[in-house]
């Protein structure tokens, strides 16, 4: 039994949370903090505890309502700050995009592509690779649980007609290597990808998508490289099975492509155009970028929405919204991110006085911390926090502290570079179970076990943290 359905854990461990959420407030204040503001830090805490904990969807409900108690803030402050938000809604929608695309058999022959060429067909080793390389492209644009579900039974059909067997070192590397991939991948771009999202929002600082890839994709690049290297250095696994595999066993069960599913594809497109273009035009035509930039990231998926339901095949709408609203909706993940965005505003209130107690609290000490020693904290705090618990927790909570106290002392550390790169780290989890859903499914699906991903995961996880300061945040101080 899981410890969060544990009867008597939960008995224990949510009336505390309440109490912390609704009655810190009540604790007297001093100088030092107001009423207020050891309020917000015990709901910050009670709701941590539940996200660890219990789960990420009604804690998220739970956080919102209690701040709206906050004397200096209030309910119309918390709805706009959350459900009010940009962010909310670019999420949502982009959502509902990636849920179309997802419905269409382009997934799945991209992936198909990649493994019956002349290249994959000379050696398993090529065959391998070249199928990782297609979720790692496929995970620039979709969600990595949703990514994981549609990619692993092509991995298993694949390893039926190889007739490759559990325990088999190769299968071993396959099935690693589409869990780390699909991590790796989510944190590369910000498109359907929530991790970067909240952490560039709890942090309240603007990053535009292309100039988060700049940063992000390079970086997860050598990531991706890297384990690849890693993976094939320490398993050595054979690779014979995989030369003579006939690939139209499984090309004659995904459908034809058709009308709908290349429209889907070109709304896509267009919905990536209209969040990349601004970007290249800032220094060519200054007025079409301020013009469409004005905007926000929230048009273009809300545009892609409108069209996709406007579009009929066969008398029939590419897509439902209640259909997408229903079964492509994350709605936890939307929820958390309302709360977060939230609980960022709330932090960073000169109101509540949070940020003014910890500038002089913490100012003087941090002051004369290098800022190499305080890059590798928040940089390994992300990367072992992600590979432990929930990535959104980790963006969220990493970036909110990062952030107050960057804000609060003079430092010569780029915020929106180590920002980013918080929301980069916090979807790179490899190393246990509780970490990500497809972590969990491949340390118990009989290639993998939990030793493995734990054993290869933690050697990827401290290659990420060296990469990512020797790379991504140096990219991004000449970015941002």
């Amino acid at each position: 039994m899981k410890l969060k359905d544990n009867k008597i854990f939960r008995w224990i461990i949510i009336p505390i949370c309440l109490l912390l959420c609704f009655f810190g407030r009540f604790i007297p204040g001093n100088s030092a903090l107001s009423s207020d503001a050891i309020g917000v830090i015990c709901i910050f805490i009670g709701t941590l505890i539940l996200w660890l904990t219990i789960g990420i969807d009604w804690p998220s409900v739970l956080c919102i309502f209690s701040l709206g108690f906050i004397n200096s803030y209030g309910f119309s402050k918390v709805f706009t700050s959350g459900f009010g938000n940009s962010t909310f809604v670019f999420l949502l929608f982009t959502f509902v995009c990636t849920y179309a695309l997802s419905k269409t058999s382009l997934i799945k022959r991209t992936a198909i592509f990649f493994v019956n060429n002349k290249l994959s067909k000379k050696s398993g080793f090529w065959f391998s690779n070249l199928f990782l390389i297609s979720v790692l492209l496929l995970g620039q644009f979709i969600a990595p649980t949703v990514l994981f579900v549609i990619m692993l039974p092509i991995l298993e059909e694949i390893l039926n007609l190889a007739k490759i067997e559990k325990g088999d070192k190769i299968g071993k590397l396959l099935m690693l290597g589409l869990g780390f991939t699909c991590s790796i991948s989510s944190g590369m771009t910000p498109i359907a990808h929530v991790f970067p999202i909240i952490a560039m929002n709890t942090a309240e600082i603007t990053v535009s998508p292309l100039n988060y890839m700049a940063i992000a994709i390079p970086t997860g690049l050598l990531i991706f490289i890297l384990m690849l290297i890693m993976l094939w250095i320490f398993l050595r696994p054979d690779t014979s099975k995989l030369k003579d595999i006939n690939i139209e066993e499984i090309k004659k069960d995904i459908p034809s492509i058709d009308k709908k599913d290349i429209a889907t594809l070109v709304i896509f497109i267009i919905v990536i155009l209209l969040w990349i273009i601004p970007s290249l035009f800032k220094d060519i035509s200054p007025d079409f970028y301020k013009l469409i930039n004005g905007y926000g990231t929230a048009m273009p998926p809300i545009l892609g929405t409108i069209l996709l339901c406007i579009l009929r095949f066969d008398n029939k709408p590419v897509i439902k919204i209640d259909d997408a609203f229903k079964n492509g909706v994350p709605w936890g993940s939307l929820l958390m991110c309302a709360a977060t965005l939230t609980l960022g505003s709330v932090l960073s209130d000169d109101t509540i006085g949070i940020k003014l107690f910890l500038q002089n609290s913490l100012g003087s000490s941090l002051t004369n911390v290098s800022p190499i020693l305080l890059l590798i904290i928040f940089v390994s705090w992300a990367a072992i926090q992600t590979n432990l618990s929930s990535n959104m927790v980790t963006a969220s909570l990493v970036s909110a502290v990062c952030a107050t106290l960057l804000r609060s002392i003079v430092t010569t550390i780029n915020l929106p570079s180590i920002i980013c790169v918080i929301g980069m780290m916090s979807a790179l989890a490899f190393a246990t179970p509780p970490s990500m859903p497809h972590i969990a499914i491949i340390s118990s699906n009989g290639y993998c076990e939990t030793k493995d991903t734990l054993i290869y995961g933690s050697i990827l996880m401290v290659i990420s943290i060296i990469l990512s300061l020797l790379i991504a945040y140096p990219l991004g101080t000449l970015i941002l």
